[in-house]
Protein backbone atom coordinates (compact mmCIF):
# COMPACT_ATOMS: atom_id res chain seq x y z
CA UNK A 1 0.00 0.00 0.00
CA UNK A 2 1.83 3.32 -1.02
CA UNK A 3 1.25 6.45 1.39
CA UNK A 4 -1.81 7.38 2.83
CA UNK A 5 -3.33 10.76 2.39
CA UNK A 6 -3.65 12.45 6.19
CA UNK A 7 -5.88 15.19 5.15
CA UNK A 8 -6.52 15.58 8.66
CA UNK A 9 -2.97 16.56 9.87
CA UNK A 10 -2.58 18.44 6.81
CA UNK A 11 -5.03 20.81 7.60
CA UNK A 12 -3.80 21.15 11.11
CA UNK A 13 -0.19 22.43 9.38
CA UNK A 14 -2.51 24.84 7.17
CA UNK A 15 -4.64 25.85 9.75
CA UNK A 16 -1.00 26.75 12.10
CA UNK A 17 1.15 28.68 9.25
CA UNK A 18 -1.65 31.04 9.34
CA UNK A 19 -0.37 32.21 12.64
CA UNK A 20 3.21 31.09 12.91
CA UNK A 21 5.89 30.53 10.43
CA UNK A 22 7.44 27.75 12.17
CA UNK A 23 5.79 24.05 12.78
CA UNK A 24 7.10 21.67 15.21
CA UNK A 25 5.97 18.38 14.42
CA UNK A 26 6.48 15.88 17.13
CA UNK A 27 5.41 12.03 17.75
CA UNK A 28 7.49 8.87 18.61
CA UNK A 29 9.04 6.72 15.97
CA UNK A 30 7.73 5.65 13.54
CA UNK A 31 4.32 7.45 14.03
CA UNK A 32 4.16 8.63 10.10
CA UNK A 33 6.01 12.37 10.69
CA UNK A 34 7.99 11.81 7.30
CA UNK A 35 5.35 10.40 5.42
CA UNK A 36 3.03 13.09 6.10
CA UNK A 37 6.02 16.35 5.60
CA UNK A 38 6.16 14.47 2.07
CA UNK A 39 2.37 15.56 1.19
CA UNK A 40 2.76 18.81 1.85
CA UNK A 41 2.53 20.12 -1.47
CA UNK A 42 4.97 22.33 -3.04
CA UNK A 43 7.24 22.03 0.05
CA UNK A 44 11.40 21.66 -0.52
CA UNK A 45 12.27 18.14 1.73
CA UNK A 46 15.58 18.10 3.17
CA UNK A 47 16.48 15.25 5.26
CA UNK A 48 18.90 16.02 8.42
CA UNK A 49 20.01 12.60 8.89
CA UNK A 50 21.96 13.25 6.02
CA UNK A 51 25.64 14.52 6.10
CA UNK A 52 25.19 16.74 2.98
CA UNK A 53 22.24 18.12 4.82
CA UNK A 54 23.96 19.06 7.92
CA UNK A 55 26.76 20.65 5.56
CA UNK A 56 24.41 22.67 3.88
CA UNK A 57 22.97 23.83 7.17
CA UNK A 58 26.23 24.97 8.64
CA UNK A 59 25.56 28.12 6.70
CA UNK A 60 22.18 29.45 7.41
CA UNK A 61 21.65 32.21 5.16
CA UNK A 62 23.18 29.94 1.63
CA UNK A 63 21.16 27.26 2.40
CA UNK A 64 17.54 29.44 2.73
CA UNK A 65 18.85 31.30 -0.33
CA UNK A 66 18.57 28.31 -2.51
CA UNK A 67 14.83 27.76 -1.17
CA UNK A 68 12.27 28.70 -3.85
CA UNK A 69 9.49 26.68 -2.76
CA UNK A 70 7.25 28.09 -0.03
CA UNK A 71 7.22 25.88 2.59
CA UNK A 72 11.14 23.79 4.03
CA UNK A 73 10.74 20.61 5.25
CA UNK A 74 13.45 19.74 7.93
CA UNK A 75 12.91 16.15 8.60
CA UNK A 76 15.01 15.21 12.20
CA UNK A 77 16.08 18.94 12.34
CA UNK A 78 17.45 17.52 15.96
CA UNK A 79 20.22 15.41 14.51
CA UNK A 80 21.79 19.27 13.76
CA UNK A 81 24.56 20.93 15.83
CA UNK A 82 22.79 23.93 16.10
CA UNK A 83 18.79 23.38 14.82
CA UNK A 84 17.73 26.62 16.50
CA UNK A 85 19.61 29.23 15.12
CA UNK A 86 18.76 27.86 11.68
CA UNK A 87 14.76 28.20 12.68
CA UNK A 88 15.36 31.73 14.08
CA UNK A 89 17.45 33.11 10.95
CA UNK A 90 14.79 31.29 8.68
CA UNK A 91 12.00 32.97 10.95
CA UNK A 92 13.70 36.22 10.92
CA UNK A 93 14.80 36.70 7.20
CA UNK A 94 12.70 34.87 4.93
CA UNK A 95 9.50 36.13 5.52
CA UNK A 96 6.45 34.37 4.06
CA UNK A 97 8.42 31.68 4.13
CA UNK A 98 6.76 28.31 5.94
CA UNK A 99 8.75 25.75 7.90
CA UNK A 100 7.94 22.42 9.34
CA UNK A 101 10.71 20.85 11.48
CA UNK A 102 10.45 17.33 12.66
CA UNK A 103 12.06 15.25 15.07
CA UNK A 104 10.65 12.13 17.84
CA UNK A 105 10.56 14.45 20.61
CA UNK A 106 9.69 18.23 21.61
CA UNK A 107 11.70 20.85 21.31
CA UNK A 108 12.74 21.12 24.90
CA UNK A 109 13.86 17.13 24.84
CA UNK A 110 17.70 18.32 23.97
CA UNK A 111 19.83 21.40 25.06
CA UNK A 112 20.61 22.13 21.37
CA UNK A 113 17.87 24.38 21.04
CA UNK A 114 18.52 27.16 22.84
CA UNK A 115 16.12 30.10 21.26
CA UNK A 116 12.98 29.42 22.52
CA UNK A 117 11.69 30.70 19.17
CA UNK A 118 8.50 32.35 20.99
CA UNK A 119 6.03 33.92 19.00
CA UNK A 120 7.53 32.13 16.01
CA UNK A 121 6.51 28.29 16.16
CA UNK A 122 3.89 26.25 17.27
CA UNK A 123 4.25 22.63 18.17
CA UNK A 124 2.01 19.76 16.49
CA UNK A 125 1.70 16.57 18.21
CA UNK A 126 1.17 13.76 15.56
CA UNK A 127 -0.43 10.86 17.78
CA UNK A 128 -1.04 7.42 15.97
CA UNK A 129 -3.73 6.55 13.18
CA UNK A 130 -7.38 8.62 14.50
CA UNK A 131 -10.25 6.29 14.38
CA UNK A 132 -11.67 8.43 11.46
CA UNK A 133 -8.44 8.35 9.58
CA UNK A 134 -8.79 4.15 9.29
CA UNK A 135 -11.19 4.59 6.21
CA UNK A 136 -7.87 6.08 4.36
CA UNK A 137 -5.90 3.30 5.14
CA UNK A 138 -8.67 0.37 4.38
CA UNK A 139 -9.25 -0.52 7.82
CA UNK A 140 -13.23 -1.06 8.52
CA UNK A 141 -12.66 -2.89 11.92
CA UNK A 142 -12.23 -0.87 15.20
CA UNK A 143 -10.90 -3.91 16.83
CA UNK A 144 -8.27 -3.86 14.24
CA UNK A 145 -6.68 -0.24 15.01
CA UNK A 146 -7.30 -1.55 18.73
CA UNK A 147 -4.94 -4.54 18.85
CA UNK A 148 -2.22 -3.46 16.38
CA UNK A 149 -1.87 0.01 17.06
CA UNK A 150 -1.72 3.44 15.30
CA UNK A 151 1.46 2.79 14.04
CA UNK A 152 0.89 2.91 9.69
CA UNK A 153 3.51 0.37 9.57
CA UNK A 154 2.08 -1.78 12.21
CA UNK A 155 -1.66 -0.88 11.61
CA UNK A 156 -1.14 -2.20 8.11
CA UNK A 157 0.36 -5.82 8.99
CA UNK A 158 -1.25 -8.94 8.87
CA UNK A 159 -0.95 -9.89 12.44
CA UNK A 160 0.85 -8.19 14.99
CA UNK A 161 4.69 -9.30 15.13
CA UNK A 162 6.00 -9.68 18.37
CA UNK A 163 9.78 -8.92 17.10
CA UNK A 164 8.21 -5.54 15.57
CA UNK A 165 7.66 -3.92 19.12
CA UNK A 166 10.73 -5.46 20.63
CA UNK A 167 12.52 -3.30 17.38
CA UNK A 168 10.81 0.04 18.23
CA UNK A 169 11.85 -0.26 21.89
CA UNK A 170 15.23 -0.95 21.18
CA UNK A 171 15.32 1.80 18.80
CA UNK A 172 13.72 4.02 21.05
CA UNK A 173 15.75 3.47 23.81
CA UNK A 174 18.88 3.84 21.17
CA UNK A 175 17.86 7.11 19.41
CA UNK A 176 15.47 8.92 21.45
CA UNK A 177 16.75 8.00 25.62
CA UNK A 178 20.10 7.63 25.63
CA UNK A 179 20.84 10.56 22.84
CA UNK A 180 18.50 13.11 24.67
CA UNK A 181 18.67 11.80 28.10
CA UNK A 182 22.03 9.89 28.85
CA UNK A 183 19.78 7.03 30.84
CA UNK A 184 22.78 4.68 32.26
CA UNK A 185 20.15 1.93 33.42
CA UNK A 186 19.20 0.36 29.62
CA UNK A 187 17.64 -2.61 31.38
CA UNK A 188 15.60 -1.14 34.62
CA UNK A 189 14.20 1.56 31.74
CA UNK A 190 12.68 -0.90 29.61
CA UNK A 191 11.60 -2.79 32.56
CA UNK A 192 9.51 0.46 33.40
CA UNK A 193 8.13 0.99 30.17
CA UNK A 194 7.09 -2.75 30.16
CA UNK A 195 5.41 -2.30 33.54
CA UNK A 196 3.78 0.84 32.36
CA UNK A 197 2.38 -0.36 28.96
CA UNK A 198 0.86 -3.27 30.99
CA UNK A 199 -0.72 -0.58 33.46
CA UNK A 200 -1.96 1.89 30.64
CA UNK A 201 -5.15 3.71 32.01
CA UNK A 202 -4.74 2.79 35.69
CA UNK A 203 -2.92 4.61 38.04
CA UNK A 204 0.75 5.64 38.20
CA UNK A 205 2.61 3.99 41.25
CA UNK A 206 5.74 5.60 42.02
CA UNK A 207 6.82 3.74 44.98
CA UNK A 208 5.51 -0.01 42.95
CA UNK A 209 7.64 1.15 40.08
CA UNK A 210 10.89 2.00 41.74
CA UNK A 211 10.65 -1.63 43.69
CA UNK A 212 10.11 -3.64 40.61
CA UNK A 213 12.81 -1.92 38.95
CA UNK A 214 15.37 -1.52 41.61
CA UNK A 215 15.57 2.20 41.24
CA UNK A 216 15.32 4.91 43.62
CA UNK A 217 11.90 7.38 43.22
CA UNK A 218 13.98 9.98 41.99
CA UNK A 219 15.21 7.95 39.20
CA UNK A 220 11.61 6.97 38.05
CA UNK A 221 10.58 10.44 38.55
CA UNK A 222 13.56 11.32 36.01
CA UNK A 223 12.19 8.51 33.57
CA UNK A 224 8.67 9.84 33.69
CA UNK A 225 9.45 12.60 32.88
CA UNK A 226 11.55 11.72 30.01
CA UNK A 227 9.04 9.24 28.40
CA UNK A 228 6.39 12.45 28.79
CA UNK A 229 8.86 14.67 26.81
CA UNK A 230 9.15 11.81 24.10
CA UNK A 231 5.25 11.41 24.29
CA UNK A 232 5.57 7.19 24.99
CA UNK A 233 2.91 8.31 28.46
CA UNK A 234 0.66 10.69 28.70
CA UNK A 235 0.23 11.73 33.38
CA UNK A 236 -3.53 12.87 33.99
CA UNK A 237 -3.64 14.78 37.00
CA UNK A 238 -7.08 14.32 39.04
CA UNK A 239 -9.80 17.00 38.51
CA UNK A 240 -10.99 17.70 42.55
CA UNK A 241 -12.03 20.66 44.33
CA UNK A 242 -12.99 20.80 47.91
CA UNK A 243 -14.61 17.35 48.38
CA UNK A 244 -12.16 15.45 51.40
CA UNK A 245 -13.11 11.90 49.56
CA UNK A 246 -11.36 13.51 45.82
CA UNK A 247 -8.66 11.67 44.78
CA UNK A 248 -5.84 14.56 45.15
CA UNK A 249 -2.68 14.03 43.80
CA UNK A 250 -1.43 10.38 42.20
CA UNK A 251 -2.47 10.42 38.62
CA UNK A 252 -3.51 7.92 35.72
CA UNK A 253 -1.28 6.67 32.94
CA UNK A 254 -2.03 6.07 29.54
CA UNK A 255 0.69 5.03 27.08
CA UNK A 256 1.23 6.26 23.51
CA UNK A 257 -0.54 2.89 21.51
CA UNK A 258 -3.17 0.62 22.33
CA UNK A 259 -0.72 -1.78 20.31
CA UNK A 260 1.89 -1.61 22.73
CA UNK A 261 -0.79 -1.80 25.44
CA UNK A 262 -1.91 -5.44 24.20
CA UNK A 263 1.30 -6.61 23.04
CA UNK A 264 2.58 -5.68 26.97
CA UNK A 265 -0.25 -7.53 28.00
CA UNK A 266 0.58 -10.53 25.83
CA UNK A 267 -3.47 -9.88 24.04
CA UNK A 268 -3.36 -11.68 20.53
CA UNK A 269 -6.99 -11.47 20.75
CA UNK A 270 -9.75 -8.97 22.16
CA UNK A 271 -12.52 -9.72 24.55
CA UNK A 272 -14.75 -6.66 25.17
CA UNK A 273 -13.25 -5.48 28.49
CA UNK A 274 -10.28 -5.48 26.84
CA UNK A 275 -11.89 -3.65 24.29
CA UNK A 276 -13.64 -1.05 26.77
CA UNK A 277 -9.92 -0.29 28.50
CA UNK A 278 -8.09 0.24 25.02
CA UNK A 279 -11.07 2.49 23.60
CA UNK A 280 -10.04 4.73 26.54
CA UNK A 281 -6.85 5.42 24.83
CA UNK A 282 -8.64 6.30 21.30
CA UNK A 283 -11.11 8.96 23.05
CA UNK A 284 -7.94 10.31 24.54
CA UNK A 285 -5.58 10.22 21.11
CA UNK A 286 -8.77 12.39 19.39
CA UNK A 287 -8.83 15.13 22.79
CA UNK A 288 -5.31 15.60 22.53
CA UNK A 289 -5.22 15.46 18.80
CA UNK A 290 -7.18 18.58 18.37
CA UNK A 291 -6.19 22.62 18.08
CA UNK A 292 -5.57 24.16 21.29
CA UNK A 293 -6.31 20.89 23.61
CA UNK A 294 -7.74 21.26 26.83
CA UNK A 295 -6.15 19.73 29.53
CA UNK A 296 -7.38 16.57 30.13
CA UNK A 297 -7.80 15.15 33.95
CA UNK A 298 -9.72 11.93 35.40
CA UNK A 299 -11.73 12.19 38.30
CA UNK A 300 -11.86 9.09 40.93
CA UNK A 301 -12.80 9.35 44.64
CA UNK A 302 -11.66 7.23 47.64
CA UNK A 303 -14.49 4.46 47.28
CA UNK A 304 -13.13 3.85 43.64
CA UNK A 305 -15.80 6.00 41.71
CA UNK A 306 -14.11 7.26 38.59
CA UNK A 307 -14.69 9.30 35.83
CA UNK A 308 -12.72 8.56 32.33
CA UNK A 309 -11.85 11.99 31.32
CA UNK A 310 -12.52 15.58 32.58
CA UNK A 311 -11.90 19.01 30.68
CA UNK A 312 -11.89 22.42 33.30
CA UNK A 313 -13.92 25.03 31.57
CA UNK A 314 -13.23 27.76 34.40
CA UNK A 315 -15.20 28.93 37.06
CA UNK A 316 -16.22 25.31 38.35
CA UNK A 317 -17.23 24.20 34.96
CA UNK A 318 -16.32 20.98 34.08
CA UNK A 319 -17.16 18.91 31.01
CA UNK A 320 -17.26 14.95 32.29
CA UNK A 321 -16.30 12.10 29.42
CA UNK A 322 -17.24 8.50 30.43
CA UNK A 323 -15.78 6.08 27.78
CA UNK A 324 -17.32 2.26 27.25
CA UNK A 325 -17.31 -0.23 24.72
CA UNK A 326 -21.08 -0.34 24.52
CA UNK A 327 -23.84 2.06 25.55
CA UNK A 328 -25.34 -0.85 27.82
CA UNK A 329 -21.88 -1.01 30.28
CA UNK A 330 -23.12 2.44 30.97
CA UNK A 331 -23.40 2.98 34.93
CA UNK A 332 -24.58 6.49 36.25
CA UNK A 333 -23.55 6.16 39.69
CA UNK A 334 -19.57 7.73 38.94
CA UNK A 335 -20.76 10.14 36.71
CA UNK A 336 -24.00 11.26 39.42
CA UNK A 337 -20.78 10.84 42.44
CA UNK A 338 -18.60 13.66 40.69
CA UNK A 339 -21.73 15.70 39.65
CA UNK A 340 -22.93 15.98 43.09
CA UNK A 341 -19.27 18.05 43.90
CA UNK A 342 -19.09 19.86 40.65
CA UNK A 343 -22.52 20.10 39.31
CA UNK A 344 -21.41 22.63 36.07
CA UNK A 345 -20.91 21.22 33.13
CA UNK A 346 -21.89 18.58 29.85
CA UNK A 347 -21.92 14.99 30.68
CA UNK A 348 -20.82 12.50 27.29
CA UNK A 349 -20.87 9.32 26.86
CA UNK A 350 -19.11 8.13 24.11
CA UNK A 351 -19.36 4.77 21.99
CA UNK A 352 -18.32 3.59 19.09
CA UNK A 353 -20.93 3.71 16.33
CA UNK A 354 -23.99 5.83 16.86
CA UNK A 355 -24.72 7.39 14.01
CA UNK A 356 -26.19 10.35 15.53
CA UNK A 357 -25.41 12.09 18.98
CA UNK A 358 -28.62 10.98 21.59
CA UNK A 359 -29.69 12.06 24.96
CA UNK A 360 -30.12 9.96 27.45
CA UNK A 361 -31.61 10.95 30.78
CA UNK A 362 -30.78 9.13 33.72
CA UNK A 363 -32.20 10.66 37.42
CA UNK A 364 -31.11 14.06 37.40
CA UNK A 365 -28.19 13.70 34.89
CA UNK A 366 -28.77 14.53 31.48
CA UNK A 367 -26.19 12.53 29.25
CA UNK A 368 -25.20 12.62 25.80
CA UNK A 369 -24.73 9.33 23.92
CA UNK A 370 -21.99 9.91 20.79
CA UNK A 371 -19.20 8.50 18.70
CA UNK A 372 -15.67 10.45 18.35
CA UNK A 373 -16.80 12.68 16.01
CA UNK A 374 -19.83 13.70 17.64
CA UNK A 375 -17.84 14.12 21.10
CA UNK A 376 -15.49 16.83 18.92
CA UNK A 377 -17.87 18.37 17.68
CA UNK A 378 -19.53 19.39 20.33
CA UNK A 379 -16.59 20.22 22.26
CA UNK A 380 -15.38 22.81 19.81
CA UNK A 381 -18.81 24.65 20.23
Amino acid sequence: MGSVARSFWLERLERVWKRVPIVWLSGVRRVGKTSLVRQIPKALYLNCDLPSVAERAADPEQLLSTVRQPTLVLDEIHQLPDPSRLLKIAADTRPGLRVCATGSSTLAATKKFRDSLTGRKQVVHLVPVLVEELPAFGIADIRRRLLHGGLPALLLEDEPDAETYSEWLDSFFARDVQELFRVEKRAAFLRMVELLLRQSGGLCEVTSLARACELSRPTVMSYLDALQITHVIRLLRPYHGEGRQELLRQPKVYAFDTGFVAHARGWNDLRTEDCGLLWEHLVLDSLLSRPAPPEAHFWRDKSGREVDFVLARGRGVADAIECKWSAKAFSPKALAAFRALHPKGRNFLVVPGPKEPFVLRVGELSVTVTDLSGMVAALEK
